[in-house]
């Protein structure tokens, strides 16, 4: 990544993700489901243009790239791959962080899902932040098309 590609996440994407992330949490807990989700989709797509965000062809190149969509290296760890699913954990602080409102959740992860989409995956949140007690979201990616049955979303099982 070039230097001042960097200096432009610190300065202006990273600060500018966090304070979205807050300010789509108002109409988000009020239960705005049609605007949060054009929200973080119109968001994704500028991510999307921003980062040139790619269709992959194998589920690790998938993960690869939705990591790359963030501003920061550390905000996403990809704890784990096998031969279909990417697993990965959020480490960014988020607004819903305690509250119970896994639903909130669910509809803030449009912009991943939207993210996903388009570089050939889908995303399923495991276990969610907004969770009591729990301080990383842990997330699972599987491409498009791919059965997600097994997986249990943080939303359906809280």
């Amino acid at each position: 990544m070039s230097k001042l590609m960097k200096i432009f996440d610190n300065a202006v994407y990273y600060p500018s993700f966090k304070i979205g992330a807050i300010v789509a949490c108002i109409p988000n807990r009020l239960k705005l489901k049609r605007f949060t989700k054009s929200l973080m989709r119109i968001n994704a797509k500028l991510i999307l243009l921003l980062r040139q965000g790619r269709r992959m062809d194998n589920i690790e190149e998938v993960g690869k790239e939705w990591k790359r969509m963030f501003p920061l290296e550390k905000m996403q760890k990809i704890t784990n791959i096998d031969e279909d699913t990417v697993y990965a954990e959020t480490h960014t602080w988020c607004p819903l962080r305690g509250t119970g409102d896994v639903e909130a959740c669910y509809r803030m992860m449009e912009l991943d899902r939207c993210i996903l989409e388009t570089i050939g995956g889908q995303f399923v949140v495991l276990r969610s932040q907004a969770e009591p007690g729990v301080k990383v979201c842990e997330i699972a990616i599987r491409k498009l098309g791919k059965s997600t049955k097994d997986l249990i979303p943080a939303h359906k099982r809280y």
